[in-house]
């Protein structure tokens, strides 16, 4: 099996009781780029 190819899709969702909107907009940006910053370093791809 030289030429098996797997591929595994983890989905992580941040939320809260109620869904309230805890993360203040002028915050929002950095805050995705830090997530993004990490998930880069682990050397995985951030689908969106």
């Amino acid at each position: 099996m030289a030429n098996t190819f797997s591929q595994i899709y983890v989905q992580t969702v941040f939320a809260v009781e109620n869904r309230m909107s805890l993360i203040r907009p002028e915050f929002k940006e950095d805050l995705n780029k830090y997530i993004t910053g990490i998930v880069r370093n682990q050397r995985e791809k951030l689908i969106s």
